[in-house]
Formats: C-alpha cells, structure tokens, sequence
C-alpha cells in the first residue's frame, strides 16, 4: 500500500463539524493537514495543535484574491500539494415556492461560495497537483455536495442548484485532470453536527424514512473521503451518503 507520509492535504472550511472530522482522519493516514476556516481562528489554532502536523489559515472564499492566496500560502507552506477537499460551503433557507426571496444576490452568494470557490482553488493548485502526483498514484480532489443536489430538496433552490453545479464539475473536471488528478464528491444528507442540531424536521424525516433511520456521523462521512483520498483508481463519482433517504 502507498505510504501518504509527507503528503499535504487542504481541507477547506475545516475547523468544526464534516470538515473537522476529515481532518482527524487524513491525519490518521500521517498526511500533513490544512486547516481552514473563514473566521473561527481560534478553533482552527487549537485543531492544529491538537493535529500535530498541521497548520490554520484563515480565508473568506467569497473574497477571489483571498481563495487564490490560500493555495499559495499552503504550497508555500510545505512545499507541495496532494489532496484538496472543497468541504466549505454556505447555505440560504427558503421556501422553494417563495420565488421572489430567491434574489440575485442570493444566487451569487452561493454560487461564489459553493461553486466559483472550489474552481478557484482547483484552478490555482492544478499545477502543483499535477507535480505531486506519482506514477500509479495520482492527486486527489474531492468536493462535498449535498444530496440536495441529487434530488429535488434542499434548504433551497439556490443552494440546491449550486451543489448539482459542484456535482457536474466534479464529473467534468475528473475527465480534464485525469489521470495525474482525480476528482470525486460526496453528497451527503443530513449530518449529526451543531448546525444541524435545531434542525427537528429533517431528523424526523431521517428517522421515519431513511432505511438505516438516522443521519450521519460527521465521522462516517469523513471515512468516505480518506476512502477516495486513497484509491488510486476511483474518479468522477457522486457518491450519495443519505441513509439511503434517496430510495424512498
């Protein structure tokens, strides 16, 4: 097996919940780690230090000039880039019947974030991947979606549609980048963290319709990234992880 020793990993919006998790665990695989977040410094400092090889950078990825600089500054950082994890992501809550409250700049908001965002930072480190990629073992992206980009739900049609958008940028760029880069994405649904805790309707539904009648850990998802993280072989999947709720 490939040893990930001396590997860097940039996971973004990763000082609490899913992005928090997938750090813990590319660590456990001796990566270097990354840590991003856009203002929660302190607890990006602490992840860090409790990490061990890893380091905290603060970027607002609605800000371009800043997206682009936190490539640099990992690269600068550690002389290399190997896997980038697009876990940074906004949403808006919305009836999907309220048309009119889906403003444009609503719309854009999103989809700099969720979208525009991730291109950026792909964009900026391709080359870098593509210099740390081996023969047989090539460099890894994966993007988190949501299953709200799957299926006709979501917090709403904004926010969904901007993740259908990171779900088929992620297909175009595993056929672009193949095969010094693979590029994956998760589209998880609900996900036990504290944002999520206030949230009684979705938790009903997951409880009373998802066939393993719960949501996901933040843990179970991050195993799907250090899955994918991995292989060498895996590429322009979409990998639903909803409890199977897609089913029903």
């Amino acid at each position: 097996m490939q040893s990930f020793l001396n590997r860097v990993a940039l996971v973004t919006g990763s000082t609490s919940g899913i992005g928090a998790s997938i750090a813990r665990r590319l660590a456990t695989e001796k990566m270097s780690i990354a840590i991003h977040s856009k203002s929660s410094v302190k607890a990006g400092v602490a992840l860090a230090e409790e990490l061990g090889n890893a380091s905290y950078i603060q970027a607002d990825l609605a800000n371009e000039k800043e997206t682009s600089q936190l490539i640099q500054t990992v690269i600068k950082q550690y002389g290399r880039l190997d896997v980038i994890v697009n876990n940074a992501g906004i949403s808006e809550v919305i009836p999907h019947t309220a048309l009119k409250q889906a403003t444009s700049e609503i719309w854009a908001k999103l989809y700099q974030v969720n979208v525009i965002a991730p291109w950026i930072l792909i964009a900026e480190a391709e080359s870098a991947l593509r210099q740390s990629a081996q023969d047989g073992h090539p460099s890894c992206i994966v993007n988190i979606s949501s299953h709200a980009g799957v299926r006709p739900k979501g917090a709403s049609i904004p926010y969904s549609v901007s993740k259908a958008a990171l779900n088929h940028l992620t297909r175009l760029l595993a056929v672009t980048l193949a095969p010094a880069i693979r590029v994956n994405a998760i589209a998880p649904g609900l996900v036990e963290t504290p944002m999520t805790k206030q949230w009684y309707s979705a938790q009903e539904t997951w409880q009373n319709h998802a066939p393993m009648r719960r949501a996901a850990k933040p843990e179970e998802i991050a195993d799907l990234v250090a899955m994918l993280v991995t292989s060498d072989y895996i590429t322009g999947e979409v990998i639903v992880a909803d409890g199977g709720l897609n089913l029903t």
